[in-house]
């Protein structure tokens, strides 16, 4: 059961990147053995910006359960799966694609080929084999047409996108656990230089959000505008949460949410009910200010 506590975050700094990569990959490996020993899966969210590379050393790890792994994404940008922007293909290119073994209905993308069909053709539109919708007049759509599209999807359609990814969890989780949030085995997220997590920004509305699941944002600060992205109910739910930073650009953000927890950036509001935890995994250059304790790494 979850207690109304908060554990403090833990922070583990690395002289390297490469020993932070090493480790990082045994503390996953504790986090996947351990669920699949409580219920025979690992449920885990990533999220995009340098995380993804921070995972390659788990890449060729023979104690990778890949089969057992079902993997969500923490936030997305709405674009095509194959955009330069999407987290999905970020995660692809770094990680799904080296493993030939991965299991491609386990990595669970957003879908937004549904609305793209019925906004350029209408709700009867055929769609080509790979699923991309096809215009009776022009064939296939193009990049071009499809992104312009998505780049002034309306409120609502962001909605239909939000709620198609909760049901992908509620499917995943609530059929299986029956709780009230998901309780994912490990959420990894990255730390903007504005404090921002996910895509949850610094003054946003969605900051104070108590009961969705996922929700949409059309106004990022950072481009492109339009997202979907966990709410803290269920990041605050997780077994484990992980934040990965390196960097000496880091240096005065990584301060200001461990040791000013109180200025509430989105960054420093994650923070799991027990015996949920939060750790940062951050190289010495990322940790060069701040004063707060550093832990002995240790699985």
């Amino acid at each position: 059961m979850h207690n109304a506590t908060p554990s403090p975050p833990i922070l583990y700094s690395f002289p390297d990147s490469d020993s932070l990569i090493k480790d990082l990959a045994a503390f996953i490996l504790k986090a996947q053995f351990e669920a699949i020993d409580k219920r025979g899966r690992f449920t885990l969210a990533l999220s995009g910006g340098s995380l993804p590379k921070m995972l390659k050393g788990l890449i060729g790890n023979e104690q990778v359960e890949w089969e057992k792994w079902h993997v969500f994404f923490a936030d997305e940008r709405v674009v095509r799966l194959d955009h330069p922007d999407s987290n999905y293909k970020l995660c692809q290119d770094e990680l799904f694609s080296k493993i030939p073994q991965f299991p491609k209905k386990n990595i669970h993308a957003i879908n937004v080929k549904h609305i793209v069909r019925e906004g350029l053709y209408g709700k009867k539109a055929e769609t080509s084999n790979d699923g991309t919708p096809k215009s009776p007049r022009h064939g296939k759509a193009t990049p071009e047409e499809i992104d312009a599209f998505l780049d002034n999807l309306s409120e609502d359609l962001l909605e239909e996108v939000s709620e198609d990814y909760e049901n992908q969890l509620i499917q995943e989780f609530a059929m299986k656990d029956s709780a009230r949030f998901p309780v994912f085995d490990l959420i990894m997220l990255g730390m903007g230089p504005d404090g921002h997590t996910a895509s949850l920004f610094p003054g946003h509305a969605l900051l104070s959000e108590e009961e969705r699941w996922v929700a949409w944002i059309a106004d990022s600060p950072k481009p492109p505008p339009k997202r979907i992205t966990f709410t803290y109910p269920v990041i605050n739910h997780a077994a484990k949460v992980a934040f990965v930073a390196s960097g000496a650009g880091k240096q005065d953000m990584l301060q200001a949410i461990l040791d000013r927890p109180e200025e509430g950036l989105p960054s420093s509001r994650v923070r799991p009910k027990s015996p949920g935890a939060v750790y940062w995994f951050v190289d010495d250059a990322a940790a060069g200010k701040t004063k707060y304790g550093r832990a002995p790494f240790k699985l």
